[in-house]
């Protein structure tokens, strides 16, 4: 039986330290133009849904050929976590097509460097596991998260890692960081957990360039230079 897999790209109006993140200019095209233009080249989905509250957002997805049949609902504050908007989608996409889903993949708009090629290996992967979930991230490099501390009011240092801050970064395991890029996981499993979070999910490490999140226009100004060397 040839399993049914939907794409839902998450996509609020209302995004804050950066206004209109998801349409603003990204290399000539809008920010989420980048990521439904790479679902579609994997073929892997019968669907590839933008999940939005904003109308401006749903026109620029259309255009750029992504299917928005219908606009988000519950799940459009800024505190609801990203999995919800998700699982709302996906309960909206069934009702809508009357049909049901085998696997789902999140794919956040605002990760633009993450390719078709990286969607379709980490689901491949995915399809020779037996993971509930699957969860992309990448390896902390020059920045050492070993040797992070916080400040106080005093500007004293209180470090995070405390016996770490004395050994070699050459003898400290390596570290990883989760990023938006591609989240998969089977569809009873995101209704059930209500979470990509699952008590049997893994990660799949990517490029770090691939990983790049922007939520700030310093990130903005850094993937737009990244891009370049990609």
């Amino acid at each position: 039986m040839v399993e049914k897999n939907i794409a839902i790209i998450p996509a609020r109006g209302g995004s804050k330290r950066v206004p209109k993140k998801n349409m603003i200019d990204f290399n000539g095209k809008p920010m989420i133009a980048w990521t439904i233009e790479a679902a579609l080249e994997t073929n892997l989905f019968d669907h590839v849904i933008v999940s939005t509250d904003f109308e401006d957002i749903a026109a620029i997805s259309k255009k750029h050929g992504a299917e928005v049949p219908f606009l988000r609902q519950k799940t459009t504050d800024d505190i609801t976590p990203v999995s919800m908007a998700t699982l709302e989608a996906l309960e909206q996409a069934e009702k809508y097509y009357g049909e049901e889903f085998d696997n789902v993949v999140q794919l956040m708009a605002n990760t633009p460097l993450r390719t078709g090629e990286d969607i379709k290996g980490m689901f491949d992967y995915f399809k020779q596991q037996d993971y509930d979930s699957l969860l992309s991230c990448f390896k902390f490099g020059w920045m050492n998260p070993w040797w992070a501390f916080e400040k106080d009011e005093e500007n004293k240092a209180h470090m995070i890692f405390p016996k770490a801050i004395k050994q070699r970064s050459q003898d400290l395991p390596d570290l990883f960081c989760p990023t938006g890029a591609i989240w998969i996981t089977r569809c009873e499993i995101l209704k059930k957990q209500q979470t990509f979070y699952s008590p049997n999910h893994r990660f799949y490490e990517i490029d770090w360039k691939a990983a790049v999140d922007i939520d700030e226009y310093d990130d903005l100004e850094f993937a737009k230079v990244i891009s370049k060397i990609k």
